[in-house]
């Protein structure tokens, strides 16, 4: 049109003041958020649920933040291992010291020398094998802070700059689909042949969206160099470093144990000679039988015999004749035991006193016993 015109043409223009802050409206963080939930999403579920979306092809850095958390899960792991071995390890230096103080100990009470001298070298041993060990703990201490330097800055700040880089790759693909949301507007109005009001007043609108584009695309190109950057550093660090670490860990261990082995191996100290008690070995029991008692009563009832009463006999205060007797001395007992005795009939006044052979015959059925029993007690009643 301008080519054809043979007059002066003049073109006027209105300059465009982008801000833009403006640009980014509702409409825009609305598209973030669903590119977020599409993001997780296949292609067929995403058409089938009618969500229109701009799609960044080729891009494997935010599967590199699962990554990520793999790695960070296997350091975390690396070292509470660590720390939990040291603890014990520290646990075995404190033993050793223990053992070195009690054979030190042993040496200095033993009277034989060469048993007391070694004694004595045998704690120093084990004193001097502690003392490597908590050498050997500050060397390997060191490697614990490298370790969580990797874990607790370099790995929390590549993770944050792959968010970062995120979501200014959905805030730059939020502009593009609203770029061509708008293009599809004008070609429908266009086809149709009717005006469209943005466009006839300069289309400002647009041209700002445009220019946003075009800042959110560098910001997201700036940041997709950053993390490739880091996440370069961080995997050449992930596989140079943990096997330097872990080296160092485990030839720390191996130089203690070689250095211990070569202390208790060049000098021979026993068998030893030793002056022991002949109650060395005894040893006091210290188990105390505990003897536990039934509170049933049954157990404290003895078996009984049941008093059966054949003839009436006397009572013993009718046995006991209140005038002198002869039988109260020895030698009349005896003589009395061996006379036949005579049977007489008692009279009505004075009760009939029987032999002794009668009453022990009598007596004999009761079972009369040092302990009484309940039988016992039920023929005297």
């Amino acid at each position: 049109m301008i080519q054809a015109c043979k007059e002066e043409v003049n073109i006027k223009y209105n300059k465009l003041h982008a801000d833009p802050a403006q640009g980014k409206s509702l409409d825009i963080v609305l598209k973030k958020v669903k590119h977020r939930l599409v993001e997780n999403m296949s292609t067929s579920t995403a058409d089938a649920l009618g969500l229109s979306r701009a799609i960044l092809c080729n891009d494997t850095l935010v599967k590199k933040l699962q990554e990520l958390d793999s790695t960070e899960t296997m350091y975390r792991g690396l070292v509470d291992h660590s720390k939990r071995v040291m603890k014990a390890f520290y646990g075995l230096l404190q033993v050793y010291k223990a053992f070195g103080d009690a054979f030190a100990g042993i040496g200095v009470r033993e009277p034989q020398p060469r048993a007391s001298e070694a004694f004595r070298a045998f704690g120093d041993y084990h004193r001097l094998m502690e003392k490597n060990g908590v050498q050997t703990l500050k060397t390997i201490k060191p490697i614990l802070s490298d370790l969580g330097t990797y874990l607790n800055k370099a790995i929390p700040d590549t993770k944050l700059t792959i968010r970062k880089y995120a979501d200014a790759k959905f805030e730059y693909l939020s502009y593009c689909l609203k770029v061509k949301e708008m293009d599809d507007e004008e070609y429908s109005y266009a086809a149709l042949q009717e005006p469209l009001y943005r466009v006839e007043t300069g289309n400002y609108e647009y041209r700002l969206i445009l220019r946003c584009r075009q800042d959110a695309r560098a910001r997201f190109a700036r940041l997709r160099s950053d993390v490739l950057v880091k996440l370069e550093l961080l995997d050449s660090k992930h596989v140079e470093d943990v096997v330097r670490q872990l080296h160092r860990f485990v030839s720390q261990f191996a130089k203690f144990y070689e250095d211990a082995k070569e202390t208790l191996a060049q000098n021979t100290l026993f068998p030893i000679e030793m002056d022991l008690a002949r109650s060395a070995f005894q040893y006091n029991s210290t188990n105390q039988q505990i003897q536990y008692e039934d509170d049933d009563d049954d157990e404290l009832i003895q078996d009984g015999v049941e008093a059966i009463e054949d003839t009436p006999t006397p009572l013993i205060a009718d046995l006991i004749d209140p005038s002198p007797d002869p039988l109260n001395s020895a030698s009349d007992l005896t003589s009395l035991l061996s006379k036949p005795q005579e049977h007489k009939s008692p009279s009505a006044d004075q009760p009939a006193i029987l032999p002794i052979e009668t009453l022990i015959g009598d007596l004999a059925p009761l079972q009369i016993n040092s302990e009484p029993t309940v039988g016992t007690l039920i023929g005297l009643d």
